[in-house]
């Protein structure tokens, strides 16, 4: 498709929505009574795919999508290099921060409380990495002066959980670390490989490679796997191949994707599909399906959904132009971190006011209707924050 990367692909922004939409209900659900197991996520030993645990890695493989768009985008609006590098470590950097402080938002005894904790952190998240408006004079310094309350709202945060016993732990970087860090590896390796399909298609398979190998005992530690499997790289090499994943098929579709004739471009992703889903049975013996363990059949086996799933998305959106039918949850798609963060107000709410949901949406198809309906209500009020001109952007 002819210059693809300058124009909007539905496909791409329905995708996100949709999977941001269902992180929404899948991180809303635990608290219910009576919910099949398989909407649920797998425990740590346990051999499974459940449904919440396709919804993370579904986020990974968007993002890379999204990597090859924006950074061509950047460079045709005249960004050098060092900007770009520049642009992807600053978003690197407030995805980190980000997600630090949301695993670290517990209780601290005797002072803050979750609650209060989490809407201060989010308040400080909208002042420093909101969208201001171009301006000049005094509003420009207002902004300003707003953004540096910002930074000194959560440097005060980060400072009164190290004076009360409780400084900040990175144990494992939560979420939008785990995003931030994918985000990091996968664009700095496009700044390599830039629009080279077939230099992508050589990282995407080494990426493989490495988070099969990171799971294995095929290389031994007196033989230097210290120094093939990249140590010093943060995060799993599993995250970092969804993440690859997205990016492979970004340009795939950028050189083969034609609206009018799109069984080429949908066909290699079924094809890709099909790869994974072998992949997926010959590692499964080896290990078991696992999210937390992020094992490689795991990867395998969502892959083998991702790729063709994406092109039934293509297919519906792009091509027959079906956009409208997701433009109940358009804001999810279009501001995606903002829609991820609101939930934790509404949470710290609830618990501050004491606030409980009739006990008949506590279990069951009605607390699922219950969490699915929140999930729609949370990405409606994004919209209208949107129309307001409140959005975060890193």
């Amino acid at each position: 498709m002819k210059n693809l990367a300058s124009q909007r692909v539905a496909a791409v922004d329905v995708f996100r929505a949709l999977t941001m939409f269902l992180m929404l209900f899948v991180n809303d659900i635990p608290g219910l009574k009576n919910v099949p197991h398989w909407l649920m996520h797998a425990k740590i030993d346990e051999d499974m795919l459940g449904f919440s645990d396709t919804i993370f890695p579904a986020f990974l493989f968007c993002m890379g999508m999204s990597i090859s768009f924006a950074i061509q985008n950047r460079y045709k609006k005249g960004d050098t290099t060092l900007q770009v590098i520049s642009h992807v470590f600053w978003r690197t950097v407030a995805l980190l921060a980000m997600g630090l402080f949301s695993l670290n938002s517990g209780d601290i005894e005797g002072g803050l409380s979750h609650p209060w904790f989490s809407i201060l952190m989010v308040i400080g998240f909208f002042l420093t990495w909101g969208v201001y408006p171009k301006a000049e004079g005094s509003k420009k310094a207002l902004f300003t002066a707003m953004k540096i309350a910002g930074v000194l709202l959560l440097a005060f945060l980060v400072v009164y959980k190290d004076m009360n016993g409780k400084p900040f732990q990175v144990s494992w970087w939560g979420i939008l670390g785990l995003i931030g860090w994918t985000y990091a590896v996968c664009a700095g390796i496009y700044l390599f490989t830039r629009e080279s399909l077939r230099n992508n298609a050589i990282a995407w398979f080494v990426v493989v490679l490495l988070a099969v190998l990171s799971h294995s005992d095929l290389i031994p530690g007196e033989y230097g796997s210290r120094i093939v499997l990249l140590p010093f790289i943060p995060s799993d090499w599993t995250l970092h191949a969804f993440g690859m994943s997205g990016l492979l098929t970004s340009l795939l579709m950028q050189q083969y994707a034609d609206r009018a004739k799109p069984g080429k471009f949908i066909g290699m992703l079924c094809i890709l599909g099909v790869g994974m889903l072998v992949l997926a049975l010959i590692s499964h013996p080896y290990w078991i399906i696992s999210k937390i363990q992020a094992t490689p059949s795991w990867l395998f086996y969502c892959l083998a959904a991702f790729f063709p799933l994406f092109g039934f998305f293509y297919w519906l959106t792009d091509v027959k132009g079906k956009t409208n039918w997701f433009n109940i949850i358009k804001p999810a798609g279009t501001a995606t971190l903002t829609c991820y963060i609101i939930p934790y107000i509404w949470y710290a709410v609830q618990q501050l006011l004491n606030l409980h949901y009739p006990e008949v949406l506590g279990s069951g198809a009605p607390g699922l209707l219950k969490s699915l309906v929140f999930s729609l209500i949370i990405v409606q009020f994004t919209g209208l924050l949107v129309k307001g001109k409140i959005k975060l952007k890193v």
